[in-house]
């Protein structure tokens, strides 16, 4: 063994100062969590544009400016808003020296999102191209980066009104195959809406407004027809709250602190739980099980704080603090809980019709509780002696609850079909980060039946005890669960199947945007002689781009269909499910009902179903006459 004593090198050579875009670049995880393509709604992407957006919403906050134009191409982002615009002299100094920023002076901005300097500094050093321009009073004044090098910079006089342009296209050698999602993009805009009543907000050219705040956001969230009784909306100093009951499996929260969604929650969300159930347990003098109050819960909660502290710098879990640095501030803790106290036992003791049926939804949950307990009993035991040797599951190593890893966000599932597909996944995966979970031929399809279903049915089981969502998602194991089957009719009904399962039971797992479709390609295009040249195509538009590229000179090519994920090697598998790997992520409308979704698809052959498909149907004479045109 070679001596490391030697070999290895630790002197003053050995240390390096980097300058704020070096480090940036070099740790992009640490400014903005993870990178990603766009499939998940935290990838990078998002997070650039949202710490430009927080900079806008603190200036409508202060009360300047009540409109932000934002447009969105797959590649670039514009974002112009109408406050009082960046102070002239600081333009270049804002976006490119860390730790500058008007946050600092707690007058110039109160109980704002982003207070350590490092938000556009971040945006700029991740961009190919960045540019931020400052409208005030007749004068503008202008510069460009690449990279967070600055290029080029001027002023002109203008008549544009007063406010801040910023443009900027992620870097593609960062964020590889990136593209912008409209779906994920226009739920953030809603959330910015909703906690910033009359603000208006234009996303390519659509416009975005809301007056009741969060009332409006659960109404958009919810179908009033599977609701239990009308929402629950509590205004108070620095803190809004709404609630109410639905008929869907587990919990579903938005939580939000100083205007910032807050998607891992925190002190804020959990003292709002913990309240919700104190609150109920006394007002009806009867000591209800937690899981039975909380079933089917959906809600919503706000606060601003004049310092948050938040657990990242991504700004996804509030940690614990006060609601002000003065002291004998009230905690966030202590704050949330007196408030629900109060208002949530006056507000049932003044609407006795919202009070009975709220208790009757919880009587209900404790009856379904006692009613699974037995079946729940014996398979959990069934399950825990298969988790000792369960075939099923080929296990990773990292798991998303691990505090300490920090590859837990890439942790995986892919839940695939067959032996032969599940052995390719398996000999070419990550095993630090990727687990495979393989099914026995069509899962059952469980729409319209109870939970019952998911205990009495062993490969239910197994998976939910593979994922461990039984209670809940806090102890989810991975970060994505994806759908791995063939691009056949089969596999079609197979994903059809699974996506069913998730929304019947686990809706909330889809919400959080923890569920995927993963993509493989149906062709391999090559030169016959020299497979370096080699392309997977996607679709047949990327085939015919792909063959036409390598056929130049006359070179003659093979093209391959792939029918099923079986066909391909575990070879080229990894290269499928590795760094590129493309995924489509199942996503739900803020309109769409999940019952209504799962009844016109997966429930009896109905005439709207029939009448869809005869409408829609494509012969294969009509598909050769469109490859003509």
């Amino acid at each position: 063994m070679a001596d490391l004593t030697k070999t290895v090198q630790y002197d003053e050579d050995s240390i390096r100062s980097l300058d704020w875009r070096e480090h940036i670049r070099l740790r992009p995880g640490m400014y903005i969590g993870k990178l990603g393509d766009g499939s998940a709604a935290d990838d990078g992407i998002y997070v650039l544009l949202k710490e430009v957006v927080d900079n806008c919403i603190d200036e409508h906050v202060m009360g300047f400016g009540k409109t932000i134009d934002i447009r969105v191409t797959d590649h670039r982002v514009e974002i112009r808003d109408y406050g009082r615009g960046i102070p002239l002299g600081k333009v270049v100094e804002v976006v490119s020296k860390i730790n500058t920023g008007g946050k600092y002076d707690s007058g110039a901005f109160q109980k704002s999102v982003g207070l350590n300097g490092v938000g556009t500094k971040a945006v700029n050093a991740l961009s190919a191209y960045f540019k931020v321009q400052s409208f005030r009073d007749g004068k503008s004044v202008w510069a460009e980066f690449e990279r967070g090098i600055l290029k080029n910079q001027g002023e002109l006089v203008t008549s544009e009104r007063n406010g801040t342009l910023v443009c900027f296209e992620p870097d593609d050698t960062v964020f590889k195959n990136y593209h912008y999602i409209p779906q994920y993009l226009e739920n953030m805009i809603w959330n910015y809406c909703y906690l910033n009543a009359g603000l208006i907000v234009s996303f390519n050219r659509q416009k975005y407004v809301s007056q009741n705040g969060l009332l409006d956001l659960l109404q958009n969230k919810t179908n009033a027809e599977t609701l239990r009784y009308p929402i629950i909306h509590l205004k108070g100093h620095d803190l809004e709250i709404a609630m109410t009951h639905g008929n869907q499996y587990g919990e579903e929260y938005y939580s939000f602190v100083n205007g910032q969604y807050t998607t891992q929650g925190g002190t804020h969300l959990q003292a709002l739980r913990e309240a919700v159930v104190e609150t109920i347990r006394k007002h009806f003098d009867k000591n209800y099980e937690v899981a039975d109050i909380r079933a089917s819960i959906i809600a919503a909660i706000s606060i601003r704080v004049q310092e948050p502290v938040f657990e990242s710098q991504t700004k996804t879990k509030l940690g614990s603090v006060t609601m002000a640095p003065e002291p004998n501030a009230p905690t966030v803790n202590s704050f949330v809980k007196d408030f629900v106290r109060g208002t949530l036992d006056n507000f049932l003791h003044m609407n006795p019709a919202v009070r009975d049926a709220l208790k009757k939804r919880i009587e209900q949950s404790e009856r379904e509780r006692k009613e699974l307990a037995g079946i729940k009993k014996l398979a959990n035991d069934r399950a825990k002696k298969a988790n000792l040797h369960n075939k099923k599951l080929r296990d990773c190593r990292i798991h998303l609850p691990d505090p300490k890893a920090e590859d837990r966000y890439h942790t995986t599932l892919f839940i695939t079909e067959g032996d032969s597909a599940s052995g390719s996944i398996t000999k070419s995966r990550n095993v630090q980060t990727q687990a495979v979970f393989s099914l026995r031929g069509k899962p059952l399809n469980c729409f319209g039946l109870t939970k019952k279903v998911v205990y009495e049915n062993e490969e239910f089981n197994l998976l939910q005890h593979a994922l461990d969502i039984e209670d809940g998602l806090d102890s989810l194991r991975y970060n994505r669960i994806v759908i791995a089957t063939d691009a056949d009719v089969d596999g079609m009904h197979i994903r059809l199947l699974m996506l069913t399962f998730f929304l019947q039971f686990f809706p909330d797992l889809v919400r959080n945007g923890h569920l995927y479709i993963l993509e493989t390609p149906l062709f391999r295009v090559r030169n016959p002689k020299n497979h370096k040249e080699t392309t997977y195509c996607y679709s047949e538009e990327e085939k015919q781009i792909a063959s036409s590229k390598l056929s130049k000179g006359g070179k003659k090519i093979e093209i391959t269909r792939f029918k099923g994920l079986g066909e391909i090697s575990p070879d080229e598998f990894g290269l499928f499910i590795g760094e590129n790997m493309r995924l489509e992520p199942v996503i739900i409308e803020k309109e769409i009902s999940i019952p209504k979704l799962l009844g016109y698809y997966m429930g009896k052959n109905t005439p709207d179903r029939q009448r869809f498909i005869i409408d829609n149907l494509r012969v294969e004479k009509d598909i050769e006459e469109a490859a003509l045109v």
